[in-house]
């Protein structure tokens, strides 16, 4: 295996929050088994607070940050399009400028190649 360039060791933090904490575990370990993302760390409860077409709501919801590749970010939009309950749900990849070499390292090799 040749070592990965910069580009390719780009890592992202994906935020997913969902209503269910169950459903958003299911979710993180259906991503983690088709390599799309290394790992998944859940918080739960939080409590979100939103206006969604013109209504207040304040409710309990989870939340997961998920590690994986950059460039794997369009594919886990698309499933959670596909998948979670919300129309919009939240999703949002933070970059992460720096971390350890070694797990950065093992994110990018328990991860999925884009075009795999």
């Amino acid at each position: 295996m040749t070592e990965p360039n910069a580009e390719e060791l780009a890592c992202v933090e994906v935020v997913i929050t969902a209503e269910s904490a169950d459903w958003l575990a299911g979710f993180t370990r259906s991503l983690v088994d088709d390599r799309l993302v290394a790992c998944g760390h859940t918080i739960t409860p939080l409590r979100a607070i939103y206006r969604w077409e013109g209504k207040v709501y304040d409710e309990t919801q989870a939340r997961v940050g998920l590690h994986t590749r950059a460039s794997l970010v369009p594919q886990i939009v698309a499933r959670a399009d596909r998948d979670h309950a919300d129309d919009v749900p939240c999703v949002i990849a933070l970059p992460i400028s720096d971390g350890h070499p070694a797990y950065l390292r093992w994110v990018y090799q328990e991860t999925a190649c884009p075009e795999a």
